[in-house]
């Protein structure tokens, strides 16, 4: 008899999920984590401290921009680095603690240790073998860097490092203007650093629509970010407390240094099977090292992965949903994701959120569109909290009506976008949207406007 009917290597957001799912529906359940704490990366040193700092740092914003206007006068606060930490910290130790209560609350196993795929339907943590009738590989993604840049995590540093340096740096240079650089940069642009952002392409978030990309892009250097786009890095060159970033402008071949006292690589991650014995087991990986999957099944039967070990976005959410999935399918039910609607977000302020097609993949597809968009600015809440910057864009079919892509630039954009993904899980028209009532006055009454706007016209603009 097997010790366990599942057994998933790796406690973050997809791990943690499908061990708690599992157990909700009658297998006998093990969680296998090497960390001191439950949660994986997002939770100890990603998705979770990085929105403590954001949230910080944009109330420290507000105290020195907006208090005055509001009426609220006195000293303008400063900062004490150490204690802002310290409250990065209780906020993960908050939450990973809350994993360790809903793993005794499930009877969730916890394996303390690395675990590593031993034989079949076993799996090895320090000493002790363990068998189960189902393993699941949950064991994430880990920040990749870039050929011949060295990281120390003190001067040259991934966002791991960044998240707790020990003092803030007067100049930081980040590399890569994706989801991670440009959120980390904000936090540092907010607490007083020179910040510059140097990314290979021409665009910062590629992937992102491309009004919502440039309008980004415009407010981010309205706070202080300075962009060198179009720029491959040559190398960093790291002394003791300063560092040189040597980057050439695919434009004209041109040279040009940057002086730093922090580096911060946010290049991108890539799948983390180091030790895993998963390769060793027979599970086929891509070229890239990413594991495949067909239903979230290995070639071997009884693996399954989920997460960022796999191929698509690389999304806590995208793997807590995979999660849920895989223990339906063990459990024998019916596990489903629908990969069209997994939002993405980037909580900066303003945030950014979309799901769905973005115009350009509309054009590529050849499919006819209606565009519907709405200015924060006609949001009277918006206007109210000195958010009036960006819009909702709504793009639905031309024929049907259908909602295909909703793209948010704005306050709370990462909570609005889910009033959108609820309207596209269940196949609805802007129409409806446009047609459901919205509380007044709310920041959500743009979305209704956008909505509007792809029929006859919005009210307030």
């Amino acid at each position: 008899m097997a010790d366990y009917d599942v057994i998933v290597i790796g406690s973050g957001p997809g791990g943690y999920v499908c061990a708690i799912r599992c157990a909700q529906l009658g297998l006998k359940t093990a969680c296998v984590e090497g960390r001191d704490t439950l949660g994986g990366t997002c939770l100890n040193v990603g998705c979770i401290p990085s929105k403590a700092l954001l949230h910080a740092t944009h109330s420290l914003h507000e105290a020195e921009h907006n208090f005055a206007t509001m009426g609220l006068k006195g000293k303008s606060p400063s900062v004490d680095w150490k204690q802002m930490l310290a409250y990065k910290d209780d906020v993960v130790g908050q939450n990973t603690k809350g994993i360790e209560f809903l793993f005794k609350k499930n009877k969730v196993d916890w394996l303390k240790g690395w675990g590593k795929i031993s034989g079949k339907g076993e799996v090895t943590v320090g000493d002790e073998t363990h068998k189960a009738k189902n393993i699941v590989i949950a064991t994430g993604s880990e920040a990749s860097s870039l050929p011949g840049v060295e990281i120390d995590e003190k001067v040259v540093v991934t966002s791991t490092g960044a998240l707790e340096l020990g003092k803030i740096p007067k100049k930081l240079v980040v590399i890569g203007a994706g989801v991670i650089g440009l959120e980390m940069g904000s936090v540092y642009a907010r607490l007083g650093s020179d910040v510059t952002v140097v990314e290979y392409l021409d665009t910062i978030t590629p992937t992102m629509d491309a009004e919502v990309s440039k309008q980004f892009q415009k407010l981010l250097k309205k706070q202080g970010l300075e962009f060198v786009l179009g720029a491959a890095v040559q190398g960093v060159e790291a002394m003791k407390t300063k560092a040189k970033v040597t980057y050439k402008l695919k434009k004209d071949d041109s040279e040009e240094v940057l002086d730093a006292d922090v580096v911060l690589v946010a290049t991108g991650r890539r799948a983390f099977t180091d030790g895993l014995g998963a390769a060793e087991a027979g599970v086929e990986m891509t070229d890239r090292g990413v594991i495949k999957t067909d239903h979230w099944k290995t070639s071997v039967d009884g693996i399954w992965a989920i997460g960022d070990v796999t191929s698509g976005p690389m999304l806590a959410h995208k793997a807590e949903d995979e999660g849920m999935a895989v223990a339906e399918s063990i459990a024998g039910q019916a596990g489903h994701v629908n990969y069209d609607v997994i939002p993405s977000v980037i909580y900066t302020v303003p945030e950014v959120a979309a799901v769905g097609k973005t115009e350009q993949e509309l054009k590529d597809e050849g499919r006819d569109y209606k565009v519907g968009k709405f200015s924060f600015m006609g949001n009277a809440r918006a206007k109210a909290v000195f958010q009036g910057d960006g819009f909702v864009k709504i793009l639905s079919d031309k024929a049907t009506d259908r909602i295909l892509g909703v793209h948010i630039i704005g306050p709370s954009a990462g909570d609005l976008i889910h009033e959108a993904c609820v309207a596209m899980e269940f196949g609805a028209a802007a129409e409806d949207l446009a047609r459901t009532c919205h509380a007044h006055p709310t920041f959500s009454e743009a979305v209704r406007e956008a909505a509007l706007a792809c029929g006859d016209g919005p009210i307030h603009m």
